[in-house]
């Protein structure tokens, strides 16, 4: 989908009731979240304004509210610019989201159906599709859905609603992982099948814990070793 086109969307979606400023919020802060506007890049207001056929001021508006949010950074003799994503707050993301999903996801296996299994798989099939022609937003958004299932019947609404945060906080970092180490998204879907075929089996709950906790702290190592890898080649 084109800018413009994309823009129409989400301007439509919004309806007659939505502002001109939260539009212009809406569509900026869907272009840094799907990496349209990546870290770095300056965000020239009349240029935005122009694409949405407003004025200057909703705009305006729109950048203050993203930077009190911290996905903008507003530099003296520069303008604004999307905020670089904080390696460390990532890291304790991830660590994190590991434990807590873990647990939640072996808290729901024992509730979780062949109807959810069957569901789940169709996802990652869905996934493996994605490999073919690799889009990272799209394969984190269909991760995220895999995932979901696994844990949405979790009976301790209090792990459920860390998971869900912790997910949150990964989206405002604008989080795709895959688009850095998109080798790891083939051994993910793989992964995916050994976590269904556990929940299948009726695996312990540690087996299964074991099992997504290692599976997303594998995605944080091979996070790490690619940022390290580039910090010693920039030196």
């Amino acid at each position: 989908m084109t800018d413009t086109a994309s823009t129409a969307a989400i301007l439509s979606g919004n309806g007659a009731s939505g502002s001109k400023s939260e539009q212009a919020y809406a569509t900026v802060k869907s272009r840094i979240v799907d990496g349209t506007y990546s870290p770095g890049y300056r965000l020239v207001l009349a240029k935005i304004a122009e694409d949405l056929g407003v004025s200057v001021v909703p705009v305006r508006e729109a950048i203050r509210r993203l930077e009190a949010e911290g996905l903008v950074t507003f530099e003296r003799n520069v303008g604004a610019t999307v905020s670089g994503i904080d390696p460390t707050e990532f890291l304790y993301t991830m660590q994190t989201l590991s434990i807590i999903e873990g647990a939640a996801t072996a808290l729901s296996a024992p509730l979780i159906g062949a109807a959810d299994v069957a569901r789940a798989r169709a996802v990652n099939a869905e996934m493996r599709e994605c490999l073919q022609h690799f889009d990272p937003v799209r394969f984190t958004a269909l991760n995220q859905d895999f995932h979901s299932i696994l844990f949405e019947h979790c009976p301790n609404p209090h792990i459920l609603d860390l998971v869900h945060r912790g997910w949150n906080r990964l989206a405002s970092l604008r989080s795709s992982t895959f688009r850095f180490v998109p080798g790891r998204a083939h051994e993910s879907v793989d992964e995916h099948e050994a976590l269904l075929q556990l929940i299948e089996a009726g695996a312990g709950a540690d087996t299964i814990e074991k099992a997504a906790r290692l599976h997303r702290s594998a995605t944080l190592d091979a996070y790490l070793a690619q940022s390290n890898a580039g910090s010693l080649s920039a030196h």
